[in-house]
């Protein structure tokens, strides 16, 4: 396998290792600002661990094909951590609904 598609896979379950941190980590009642500012910083950390561990990944590939190691598999990350971020908090908090 390309070292650019290790890179890429290892970013889309990143992605959802740090959608699942972050559903844990916002509890119910949190104010909208804080929730968001909380799913940005967990995102941030885990993408730049991700970015540390693609530089490991692809030592030996060429300098034009490095620059790619910054957004390769970016928006798999992004959407990844949305799903299981909405889909974890969703799990654990559906009976705490204001409706009934």
């Amino acid at each position: 396998m390309d070292p650019l598609d290790k890179v890429f896979y290892m970013r889309a379950i990143l992605g959802l290792i740090a959608g699942i941190a972050t559903g844990f980590s916002i509890a119910p009642g949190t104010s909208q600002g804080l929730a968001i500012g909380m799913a940005v910083l967990i995102g941030l950390i885990f993408y730049i661990v991700s970015y540390q561990l693609a530089k490991r990944i692809a030592q030996n590939i060429p300098k034009n094909n490095r620059r790619k190691l910054a957004t390769n598999g970016i928006f798999p990350f992004i959407f990844m951590l949305i799903m299981f971020m909405i889909a974890i908090y969703t799990g654990l908090h559906e009976n705490m609904a204001p409706f009934k």
